[in-house]
């Protein structure tokens, strides 16, 4: 684009810009400088300037449906990529929830075997303790009777003991008096 000089008027800048235009459609540029020198009428300014208008409006909408085109593409991939990672994260959810159920389960079997161990666990436990109960109270018996048994012996041996002695002394008394009336018998 050929850079117009300062003091040029906006009419000569158009100009100017236009030769490019007109040259890109095939009109020779020296033909539209004659007939811009010529002057054209008001009505065909106005219409220039129409389409000029028209142009450049329809430039911006060119450049505004690409861009309008680029954001819909990019809201198109952002909603993809939104689906997406919902479809994941529903995914990694229900995976999740499955592993906990899952892990639920396994805890209650594993809690309803532990009771069950612990009730048998308590019930041979209760048995246990009912067996030493029962082995003590025998214990105790025997215990108590031997006791009786020892002390019934030391009762008899006692008495057989003082038995043998009052036999002993009576066994004694008699000698000694036997003794005492063969003397009386001897001296009278």
């Amino acid at each position: 684009m050929a850079r117009a000089k300062k003091s040029a008027t906006k009419k000569t800048a158009r100009a100017a810009t236009k030769k490019k235009t007109t040259a890109k459609r095939g009109r020779p540029a020296a033909k539209k400088k004659a007939t811009a020198k010529r002057g054209r009428p008001k009505a065909a300014a106005g219409a220039k300037k129409r389409a000029v208008k028209k142009k450049a409006t329809a430039a911006k909408k060119k450049v505004s449906a690409t861009k309008k085109k680029a954001a819909a593409a990019k809201k198109k991939a952002l909603a993809k990529k939104k689906r997406e990672a919902a479809a994941k994260r529903r995914a990694l959810m229900a995976t999740l929830r499955s592993n906990l159920k899952a892990t639920k389960a396994e805890l209650r079997a594993v809690k309803a075997g532990a009771k069950a161990d612990m009730q048998a666990v308590k019930e041979s436990a209760a048995a246990e303790m009912q067996v030493l109960k029962e082995q003590l109270a025998a214990a105790k018996k025997e215990t108590n009777a031997l006791m009786k048994l020892g002390e019934q012996k030391a009762k008899a041996m006692l008495a057989a003991g003082e038995r043998w002695e009052r036999k002993q002394m009576a066994k004694i008394k008699r000698a000694v008096t036997k003794k005492k009336r063969r003397r009386k018998a001897a001296t009278a």
